[in-house]
């Protein structure tokens, strides 16, 4: 599968912007889906997974309350709304797939993913 993010910019604290990450592809729904961020000097953390095999989604404790993760399936599509955005938030955004099932603790993972976006930036102003 191929992944496009997009949606990324600039916005003030406290604003909302939303993710978008298109794949291609027909078995969309076979795939497990994350998104992750990396800030500059900084590993590539966990933000939101949505599992395959339940729908279940979860989010890193920094983003809960805050972002949302969705799946559009007859669009082939995920996305990531943010709301109440912080300077802390300021990263390039990846998306990222894996075909079939993740436990939580694997979807928290980078290494289990086996498809990456190209990465979106989102800055935070103060």
């Amino acid at each position: 599968v191929q992944l496009q993010a997009s949606g990324g910019g600039l916005v003030q604290a406290g604003g909302s912007l939303r993710l978008s990450c298109a794949a291609s592809g027909r078995t969309f729904t076979s795939y497990t889906m994350g998104w992750f961020r990396q800030a500059p000097g900084k590993e590539r953390e966990f933000v939101s997974g949505l599992r395959s095999q339940d729908g279940n989604t979860y989010a890193a404790d920094s983003v809960k309350g805050r972002f949302i993760i969705s799946r559009d399936n007859a669009k082939n599509t995920m996305y990531l709304q943010m709301n109440s955005l912080e300077p802390e938030d300021t990263a390039i955004y990846y998306c990222a797939a894996r075909l079939g099932r993740l436990a939580l603790s694997g979807l928290r993972m980078t290494m289990h993913y086996d498809f990456w976006g190209q990465g979106t930036q989102v800055t935070v102003s103060s």
